[in-house]
């Protein structure tokens, strides 16, 4: 997406966007430095996302995927182009392996990118591994599988150092689907065991991020199955390993929330994958179901952070895990980020000392109306503003839809491609 077209876009909609602005903008307190924040927060985008998603039942490509890590980092680069706000791509290895890292950092440079956390894959079997992950991977009764998924996660953090990358993501199906198919105690033992030769082979500056989830692909257990479980496991290895939330990674009625302001306060949290979800592991777009939760956890990330002097942009890691089963895969991206942000400004315009007096008086009304006030201010201005000055288009998927991009693609990759990992 050339700069021009971008620049020429904004000028047309520039009217009406300033008059948007200045209505919300007068009654932000601090606006200089809101809007600093809000350019400096970035979401990463996991190379698998840039193709159509599915379920078990069936898989429908909306035509012109990427069919290579190369034009995955392009499509990453016209989601930054367009919003300002992505800037670093999460590889998921096997599916995307960088044979020539040094190339593949070059062109992500030329895009404005940088590599994010990078992800294992033991919950799959690959064509050219000698044991199968039919049992599971880490926690696996057979030891000889063991050391197959110990390699495999040595082998991806040896990736990640060629690409930049500081984290190594760590996420399980290991578990059982019937009482008795399992000891948990000796599971999780073996899972233990076998994330300590991991976390050895970490570089000093990198940190292990391990991610939880209650069920799926087994559904009577899962060795690491809660936050709990994750913390545990983070504590007993030491202070390079933390715990990652998926927000599609809990039970119904979770207080996610909550789990957030814990783990952040034991500086245990790693950071997130964002997605949505209104009955399991949804992977729907962010804010699409509960945005008011989200808001809710961005609340306590922002009061939790500062308690600690953290920066919001650079203190936990930041990133979209998402499956877009009929939505073109750059615009439910491009819709996520927006969500995200929302959140992150709204959370930014709670006042906060009025907040605190509140909960010292027990004025839980008065608490409701500060934190709603914050959630009903329509923040899109100031997040469009943000990303103006940051030289990014008012109005991404219009201007997406506008340059009929998706036909462009479908041009040149086809209307039958299949992304990679997909």
């Amino acid at each position: 997406m050339e700069q021009d077209k971008i620049d020429h876009y904004n000028h047309l909609h520039l009217r009406e966007h300033q008059r948007k602005f200045d209505f919300v903008a007068a009654d932000v307190p601090k606006l200089d430095e809101v809007l600093k924040k809000l350019q400096a927060f970035q979401i990463a985008i996991p190379s698998w996302a840039l193709g159509t998603g599915g379920t078990r039942f069936g898989r429908f490509s909306g035509g012109g995927e990427p069919r290579s890590l190369e034009e995955k980092i392009e499509d990453v680069g016209l989601i930054h182009a367009l919003n300002r706000s992505s800037n670093s791509i999460s590889l998921h290895i096997p599916w995307d392996i960088p044979d020539n890292a040094p190339a593949i950092k070059a062109l992500a440079a030329e895009l404005g990118l940088h590599f994010d956390a990078v992800n294992s894959n033991t919950f799959q079997d690959q064509a050219s591994q000698k044991h199968s992950y039919k049992f599971g991977s880490l926690h696996h009764v057979d030891k000889a599988v063991r050391c197959q998924a110990i390699e495999h996660n040595v082998e991806v953090i040896k990736y990640g150092v060629e690409l930049g990358s500081t984290a190594l993501s760590v996420w399980l199906s290991d578990g059982s689907n019937f009482p008795g198919q399992l000891n948990f105690r000796g599971a999780f033992q073996r899972t233990h065991d076998s994330l300590c030769q991991i976390y050895e082979e970490l570089p000093d500056d990198w940190k292990m991020w391990i991610e939880y989830k209650p069920y799926e692909p087994n559904f009577y257990s899962t060795t690491i199955a809660d936050w709990g479980q994750s913390y545990m496991l983070a504590s007993k290895l030491g202070e390079k390993a933390l715990t990652l939330v998926d927000l599609g990674h809990h039970l119904q009625g979770t207080n996610i929330e909550q789990i957030v302001s814990l783990l952040l306060m034991e500086g245990k949290l790693a950071g997130f994958h964002f997605n949505d979800s209104k009955y399991g592991d949804d992977d729907l777009t962010v804010g699409s179901i509960n945005p008011y939760q989200l808001f809710l956890i961005f609340n306590e990330l922002v009061e939790g952070m500062d308690a600690r002097g953290m920066n919001h942009a650079t203190g936990i890691g930041w990133m979209i895990d998402a499956s877009h089963n009929v939505k073109d895969p750059i615009e439910d991206l491009l819709q996520s980020v927006e969500a995200i942000k929302i959140a992150y400004a709204q959370a930014l315009l709670v006042d906060k000392q009025a907040l605190v007096e509140a909960q010292e008086q027990n004025d839980v009304a008065q608490a409701q109306e500060i934190l709603q006030n914050a959630y009903r201010t329509d923040v899109r201005p100031l997040i469009a503003e943000a990303r103006l000055r940051a030289g990014g288009a008012l109005n991404p998927i219009a201007l997406f839809r506008k340059s009929a991009v998706r036909n462009e693609l479908i041009k040149q990759r086809g209307e039958k491609t299949v992304a990679t990992g997909l």
